[in-house]
């Protein structure tokens, strides 16, 4: 399979360049790091490790991973993935599990693997104990109201590139994840979970290492399963 992974990225120059160093390179055919509006050299990290840079001033994780799909699309026919992987750019994940994710999509045929923190093995102190209960939240909502078997609302998944593009995802930041979930599940496509590791990222959380961004992640991602409800 032709595969690239898209990478989120806001002031990880202390993780990115261990994050790429991890990807096997034997699985991946590219590598695109999303800069969305770093202050720090993280961009030059990536590129030095050999990453495709690009530039995303709008802030949000949605946003990000919108820019990493136009670029894509833009090279054309020819050089587009058969699947593309989203990989949080802090080290919080293991990049060499990839393999589980992708093997598990060939070996049973799905349109999108999750990699599922909840059954996989966490480093004590890896996940807040408020995320650890906004994913219990989330996928108990969505088994609610979509009949969706996730346990996890995991950053690191795989996905084909083919039916990415009929999903149309639009959430620019927070509700990104929980979006893709439930469009897989309401367009009747073939989805499933391994378990990964998990381990503390470096540096602070962006969202759940402050009240404010908890409380706006939280908001989003309840508002999000409720809109397509």
């Amino acid at each position: 399979m032709k595969v690239k992974v898209i990478i989120p990225v806001f002031n990880e120059s202390g993780s990115i360049g261990f994050v790429l160093k991890d990807i096997p390179s034997s699985l991946v055919d590219e590598v695109i790091v999303v800069n969305n509006g770093s202050t720090d050299d993280t961009a030059e990290i990536a590129g030095k490790a050999g990453a495709t840079v690009l530039y995303e001033p709008e802030k949000g994780y949605g946003a990000a991973c919108l820019k990493g799909l136009e670029y894509i699309r833009s090279q054309g026919n020819e050089k587009q993935p058969d699947v593309v992987v989203f990989l949080d750019g802090d080290y919080s994940d293991y990049p060499e599990q990839m393999s589980l994710l992708l093997d598990n999509m060939v070996e049973r045929d799905l349109d999108m693997v999750i990699g599922s923190r909840s059954t996989g093995q966490r480093e004590k102190g890896s996940m807040m104990a408020q995320q650890i209960f906004g994913n219990w939240l989330a996928t108990s909502l969505m088994r609610w109201f979509f009949g969706a078997k996730f346990t996890d609302l995991g950053p690191f998944r795989a996905i084909r590139w083919e039916s990415l593009e009929k999903l149309g995802m639009r959430d620019r930041n927070y509700g990104w994840t929980v979006e893709m979930q439930i469009k897989v599940v309401k367009q009747g496509m073939k989805y499933g979970e391994v378990p990964v590791d998990y381990r503390q990222r470096i540096g602070k959380s962006k969202i759940t290492g402050t009240v404010k961004g908890t409380i706006m992640a939280g908001y989003k991602i309840i508002g999000t399963i409720l809109k397509y409800a």
